[in-house]
């Protein structure tokens, strides 16, 4: 009797979103061993493997935390490294690996294209081509005109070669939300954005180009056909709406707590605090880019920051987080409930219960891992617990901002780190599909039960 013959090629028997954790997997691996990689390191010698296993983690999953100065510790090299890392992951290492089939005109399989479809978090596989396509001609567009534009402000204060390679790291960096910087080898340290907090010029370049990162490409092509539809889906309408909303509110709220405080606000005239208020309302839900200290912020204000990190960006971005559609989903959800309403409502369209089931599911899975993972590392870490809790959420949300504790970290603390932004970065991949089965038909029914609430 002959045995059926199984499939040997392991990843033929993986659905999508198990590809895609390999996926993310093989380039951290293979990251790591590039930054460990002698020529990758300023010294000349090997850097210990945890760290680089951190930093291609960090750069993979667009996160931005460092245990290292990448413009001090690492080489051209491993600058170039851990910024082809942040391109590939920003942009989904299917979406690469699909650039690269389309270039050599191979026929893209429909299992390819249902691991797009989960990568760009599509309900359907039809035009996942053509979306693809526009994808990596936004990101090449958006990244260019911005590296440009960066290298003309640069250029007033370092050598043209310099400015031209600065323009471009940062470039990549700010629009995949990654949060990287290289102002190390200048200022001896990395500051991220913080000598430029009252630049017009250089905040009205970062501030739209984190914008159109976090916002996803989903919704730049819904603004790009525009002029042509004459409409918008109802998922630009929410992420749109959401994400002007939370920048709105972060910014007076962060101005408010802020505005006296000597060691961010007050030493600022009137349009440096405005301009500092907002780009720390926008950065603070992904991008990791800051241009105040965020250690020398009030206590109010990195709780708020917290909140503003959990709630993330949006669906195929380059941003983490739980996603505002899913907030502006439980939103909708408590005044749906005020206001003794059976459904949610959003622009005259009503939301299925299937999707407010998986909103509050992601939404507490998450909430439940973070807080989890701030227990532990407070038992094994010296530091505050809102100092930890701060981290673990930038880490989970992919966010890259941090009040200086990463680098401080034990080994222990820097892999639990790690696991956080893989986690982060696949979550809300993996659980979409991990929570979207066909429902089946139950052949019966219990009857309801009423459960006191509140």
């Amino acid at each position: 009797m002959f045995k059926p013959i199984k499939n040997r090629n392991l990843l033929l028997r993986l659905n999508p979103p198990q590809v895609l954790a390999v996926g993310f997997l093989f380039m951290i691996l293979v990251g790591s061993g590039l930054l460990s990689l002698p020529a990758a390191s300023s010294s000349g010698e090997v850097m210990p493997y945890l760290d680089a296993l951190f930093m291609a983690a960090s750069a993979t999953c667009v996160t931005g935390l460092s245990v290292l100065n990448p413009g001090v510790d690492l080489t051209t090299f491993g600058q170039l490294v851990l910024i082809g890392l942040v391109q590939v992951g920003g942009l989904g290492f299917m979406t690469v690996a699909t650039l690269i089939a389309l270039v050599f005109r191979r026929r893209i399989s429909f299992r390819e294209r249902l691991i797009l479809q989960e990568t760009l978090s599509q309900q359907s596989t039809e035009g996942i081509i053509r979306l693809i396509r526009k994808v990596i001609m936004y990101a090449l567009v958006i990244e260019t005109v911005g590296a440009l534009l960066l290298f003309i402000r640069f250029a007033f204060e370092m050598p043209l070669g310099q400015a031209a390679y600065f323009g471009a790291f940062h470039s990549v960096s700010i629009f995949n939300n990654a949060g990287f910087d290289l102002f190390g080898s200048i200022e001896g340290q990395a500051s991220s954005l913080i000598h430029y907090v009252d630049d017009p010029f250089i905040n009205l370049i970062a501030m739209p180009m984190i914008l159109l990162g976090g916002i996803g490409f989903i919704v730049i092509a819904d603004l790009l056909d525009l002029p042509y539809k004459r409409k918008l889906s109802l998922h630009s309408k929410v992420v749109l709406s959401m994400t002007a909303t939370l920048v709105v509110v972060g910014a007076v709220v962060i101005f408010v707590f802020e505005f006296t405080n000597p060691a961010t606000l007050q030493p600022l005239d009137a349009s440096g605090k405005v301009f500092a208020s907002i780009f720390q309302s926008i950065t603070s839900r992904s991008a990791g880019m800051m241009t105040l200290d965020v250690a020398g912020m009030r206590q109010a204000t990195q709780f708020f920051m917290v909140i503003m990190m959990f709630i993330g960006a949006a669906p195929g971005s380059a941003g983490g987080g739980i996603k505002v559609t899913t907030f502006a989903i439980l939103i909708g959800a408590v005044f749906a409930m005020m206001r003794g309403k059976q459904d949610i409502v959003f622009f005259r369209y009503r939301i299925g219960p299937d999707r407010v089931y998986k909103a509050i599911t992601f939404s507490l899975l998450s909430f439940l891992l973070i807080v989890v993972a701030a227990m532990i590392l407070s038992a094994t870490e010296n530091f505050s617990f809102l100092g930890i809790l701060f981290e673990t959420t930038s880490a989970y949300a992919t966010a890259g901002i941090s009040m200086g504790l990463t680098s401080q970290l034990t080994p222990f603390g820097q892999f639990m780190i790690i696991m956080l932004m893989f986690v982060g970065r696949l979550g809300p991949i993996t659980l979409a599909f991990t929570l979207t089965p066909k429902m089946d038909n139950e052949p019966f029914r219990y009857p309801e039960g009423k459960v006191t609430i509140g």
